[in-house]
């Protein structure tokens, strides 16, 4: 199951945090864009959220006016094996680098001192070129790229909506949340798998992310 856990449950051994089992809804980008689309109820707004293949982070600035952080929560060696990860981690040479970051808004008085999550990222790179294209850790990964003149194509493979008790907790906010799995490629070759979660809270900035009644479990689309 693409960027999901058997068990629905972060990993012991990897510890990233995607959409729980069961997710409510799922569809290849592929399906999302020409056969299966995204439910009609989706507004245009996130949709465009959802498959843009601009940066995450600039879009967030350009929403909130804000300098967006990232609060890097870990980037450990993961080695060779698999298990855990996401399909799709294969296509990232090994042995690989784990990223967990979450993007969020400058503190404010009253509220967590590292300011409000808005996206949850994890991302997985081939351990002989993580330094390469990410020198500096608190840096976005956009524009860590974009500084070296990383020339990119970004293929989202995923679009999911579904639950997370951990991310629940982190954003402050209530699920069911969106989520997105792609892969940069650059010079023909996989270059990262990055796996994003938006905050429920972006609402407040993009609109209502449905309108009507919200998605049923039974509205589950097979890949």
């Amino acid at each position: 199951m693409l960027g999901q856990h058997r068990d629905g449950s972060s990993s012991a051994k990897t510890g990233w945090h995607p959409l729980s089992d069961p997710v409510l809804w799922k569809v290849l980008e592929e399906n999302a864009m020409f056969k299966t689309p995204l439910p009609e109820q989706l507004s245009p707004t996130w949709k465009l959220m959802l498959l843009s293949d601009g940066s995450v982070t600039r879009h967030l600035q350009l929403l909130t006016g804000q300098h967006i952080r990232v609060d890097c929560l870990e980037m450990q060696d993961i080695g060779e094996d698999l298990a855990g990860l996401p399909d799709g981690a294969d296509q990232i040479p090994g042995p690989r680098v784990q990223r967990q970051v979450f993007l969020r808004m400058p503190p404010v008085a009253g509220e967590s001192e590292k300011g409000k999550a808005l996206v949850y990222a994890a991302s997985w790179w081939s351990a002989d070129r993580v330094n390469e294209y990410l020198r500096d850790k608190q840096l976005p990964i956009w524009a860590s790229l974009s500084n070296a003149r990383t020339e990119l194509y970004r293929d989202v493979q995923l679009v999911c909506y579904g639950s997370s008790p951990f991310l629940a907790r982190e954003f402050g906010e209530s699920g069911p949340f969106w989520g997105r799995q792609y892969i940069f490629w650059h010079d023909d070759k996989p270059l990262t798998l990055i796996y994003e979660v938006f905050s429920t809270s972006l609402q407040r900035l993009l609109g209502p992310s449905m309108s009507g009644h919200s998605i049923d479990s039974t509205m589950h689309t097979p890949l």
